[in-house]
């Protein structure tokens, strides 16, 4: 078993940002240090806590199960520092007020609940009044003055110009596949292969719409096999074999439900990433509890 003495911050900060990138050059570039500084890093922190945290794949780096289960409490323990380091104390627990803030269905889902966690232990007297709407529906409440910011997929949003905006993440899109899938094999992978294959097409949050420009782009046409609104039943279709997809990284998860693998892969062709952002009404005079929620986000998400 590790001991405490033996784990640093700066190879928790190192590992993560392995995990992110799923590739120890990239994570040298982001965290600005030596790609044998990632290594030694992550060897370091396998020989202490006795498990192998990544699969070591000719494209890159994966998270084993252990890996996963590590990577949440490396992130707990990083952001619980960053909070403490930039929120001004003093205000923590005087501030009150409700903030009414729309947001979409993958931002509900998959980023915003340990956000939400993470600003009410340094503001627990500000609710947060969260309404689940589409991307549509959000921009028009913001508008009118419905809501005080909105979070959506706004690489999504055909004209942005109407809002005060700032975009909070940028994640990469890739290839899932199951593991014994044929394109595992190839030593890289372009849209044109996987046109070859059976599709699985995500249709919540506009995904079929987003999906749809960059393959028309490259002027080709999936093969689209199933159409689903459910994340968990695309997970299933793709981790048995019954299709491939492309979605962000923020989505991705390594295991279906029922426990087998899903796989994934960098693309050979340039796929715009998915950006998720937040957006308030140009010259609004947002409270101060909407303006230390924004402010959060932005800070919490540069870190």
């Amino acid at each position: 078993m590790a001991k405490g003495k033996d784990i640093s911050m700066r190879q928790l900060r190192y590992f993560v940002a392995a995990a992110d990138a799923g590739q120890f050059s990239q994570a040298a570039l982001k965290v600005h240090v030596s790609q044998s500084a990632i290594t030694a890093a992550v060897l370091q922190l396998e020989e202490s806590l006795g498990v192998s945290l990544f699969e070591r794949l000719p494209y890159g780096v994966a998270l084993t199960a252990e890996g996963h289960k590590f990577a949440q409490h490396a992130r707990h323990i990083l952001d619980t520092l960053q909070d403490a380091l930039s929120e001004p104390l003093f205000l923590r627990h005087v501030m009150q007020g409700e903030v009414r803030v729309g947001a979409s269905y993958t931002v509900l889902g998959y980023f915003l609940p340990s956000l939400l966690a993470r600003f009410k232990r340094s503001y627990p007297q500000v609710e947060i009044d969260l309404i689940d709407m589409d991307r549509e529906t959000i921009e028009a409440a913001v508008a009118d003055g419905r809501l005080d910011l909105g979070l959506a997929i706004i690489s999504n949003s055909p004209d942005l110009s109407r809002f005060e905006h700032h975009v909070l993440i940028r994640s990469r899109r890739q290839l899932w596949l199951a593991s014994q899938h044929p394109l595992m094999t190839a030593t890289s992978v372009t849209l044109e292969d996987v046109a070859r294959h059976a599709y699985i097409l995500a249709t919540v949050d506009e995904g079929d719409v987003s999906t749809g420009r960059y393959w028309d782009a490259r002027g080709l046409v999936p093969d689209v096999a199933f159409r689903t609104s459910s994340m968990e039943a695309l997970r299933g279709l793709v981790a048995h074999g019954f299709g491939v997809t492309i979605l962000s990284d923020m989505l991705y998860r390594a295991w279906s439900l029922e426990g087998k693998k899903i796989e994934a892969r960098p693309l050979a062709d340039a796929i715009p990433p998915m950006e998720l952002g937040l957006i308030w009404r140009p010259g609004a005079s947002l409270s101060e509890p909407a303006q230390a929620f924004r402010q959060f986000l932005i800070m919490a998400c540069a870190s």
